[in-house]
């Protein structure tokens, strides 16, 4: 019954649409977050920071809300449907955003930057709709493709913030998240239909919801797969959260910080589109893990130069953008084996996997930037031990064995390449 149901549903949209109807709705947080870092010493002026580092908090206060929001909207919409709570989801965000560019003070910006971040129904509902439709390695491809134009907004985002300061005061940065996210919005409205069947519906008794997460929670291979992915995703938003301080106080070069910016996230997105191509021929655990020694190899080798004084602009940008195009080899495959068994309670899966590994990185990514010192070092250092801490999460997942042959389940439904 819910095969034929998704299938309908699929069908009533169509496939490519659908691929870029996810990235869009992933992108809200992601346009966000990185629109923001070349207005950051800008904010600190014009709200009176002493301390540089804490203009960091802009990023930190917005993705800590992201993660505490995907608390409940994936619970909601287990119970009330995807497609209502993506566009109650988005309505918030729009309103959020623009409150938060009328804010008079720092901790006034901050605070609705958290609630900016908190109705992110966008990120944790569309994981939901794409497991309600697919699964195994199928589930894989279709987030490794919606990976590809999310990452997108992450290359041009912090050009755009470029160039909106260069026409309009830093706040008219907020009004235009609010205007894409009232444009996604129209978008779901007309041409998204409902993806969860009726009988799958769940209901908001304490005992069904405890369940549920016990499920998650209590499943060693979801679990630690989404522990692996928190510590990766703190590493590169200690990067986020550093990278215009290290153009600025490291290279004195802070003009170039969007171009190079772009480029090395553009690494992530050509690994990214590698991994559609080739995941369902090779496999998650292949892919990822290969993917992970090598993100260990080079960060370690990024700490070694980093010790020696040896880091020059050049080797900065080779290193980080081979390191994120690692990240590329290992997000999208992390995140959808860590959603394969929770498959029954996708909502509340995709909450609490989007909790853990979205406010646990931004704790992480906040430790790590709060140690910089002028150098790359803290940056270099920080990712090596992410590496490290994913990888124990990993062997946890595997019984201590990398590369273990896995059989995912077949797709929900079929469809032809793109």
């Amino acid at each position: 019954m819910q095969a034929q149901f998704s299938a309908a549903a699929a069908r009533a949209i169509g496939f490519r649409e659908f691929v870029a109807m996810a990235a869009a709705l992933m992108a809200t947080q992601a346009i966000a977050a990185d629109t923001m870092l070349p207005a950051l010493p800008t904010i600190a002026a014009a709200l009176g920071l002493l301390n540089e580092n804490r203009s960091q908090w802009v990023v930190t206060a917005e993705l800590a809300g992201v993660g505490c929001g995907q608390l409940f909207w994936g619970l909601l919409s287990d119970r009330y449907g995807r497609r209502p709570m993506l566009l109650i989801g988005l309505s918030v965000y729009a309103l959020a955003a623009v409150l938060t560019g009328l804010a008079t003070s720092f901790n006034t910006l901050l605070a609705w930057r958290f609630a900016h971040g908190l109705a992110a129904a966008s990120m944790v509902v569309a994981r939901s709709v794409i497991r309600d439709l697919y699964s195994g390695r199928h589930m894989a491809r279709v987030m490794s493709l919606t990976f590809i134009v999310f990452l997108m907004v992450p290359v041009l985002a912090p050009s755009i913030g470029q160039l909106i300061l260069l026409l309009a005061p830093w706040r008219s940065i907020f009004l235009i998240f609010g205007a894409f996210a009232a444009l996604v919005f129209l978008w779901v409205l007309l041409r998204l239909p409902e993806t969860l069947h009726p009988e799958y519906r769940l209901t908001l008794a304490v005992d069904h919801i405890l369940g549920a997460a016990r499920l998650v929670l209590g499943n060693r291979t979801s679990l630690c797969y989404t522990l692996a992915m928190t510590v990766l995703f703190g590493s590169i938003l200690a990067y986020v959260g550093m990278v215009q301080q290290i153009f600025e106080d490291v290279f004195h070069r802070p003009g170039l910080m969007p171009a190079i910016f772009a480029l090395c996230a553009s690494s992530m997105g050509v690994t990214a589109f590698l991994n559609s191509r080739f995941v369902e021929r090779v496999g998650m655990r292949i892919i990822s893990h290969l993917g992970l020694l090598a993100f260990i190899s080079i960060t370690g080798v990024h700490v070694l130069i980093a010790l020696l004084g040896l880091e020059s602009l050049l080797t900065f940008v080779l290193l980080q953008a081979t390191t994120m195009a690692c990240i590329g080899l290992t997000a999208s495959n992390f995140g959808a084996m860590a959603m394969e068994p929770v498959g029954a309670v996708a909502g509340i899966g995709a909450s609490l996997q989007g909790f853990i590994s979205t406010f646990g990185g931004a704790v992480v990514g906040a430790l790590i930037g709060r140690h910089f010192n002028g150098t790359t070092l803290p940056l270099a250092g920080g990712a090596f031990l992410c590496g490290l801490a994913s990888l124990l999460f990993v062997l946890l997942a595997e019984q201590w064995r990398l590369f273990r042959p896995h059989h995912g389940g077949a797709a929900v439904i079929e469809h032809g390449a793109i």
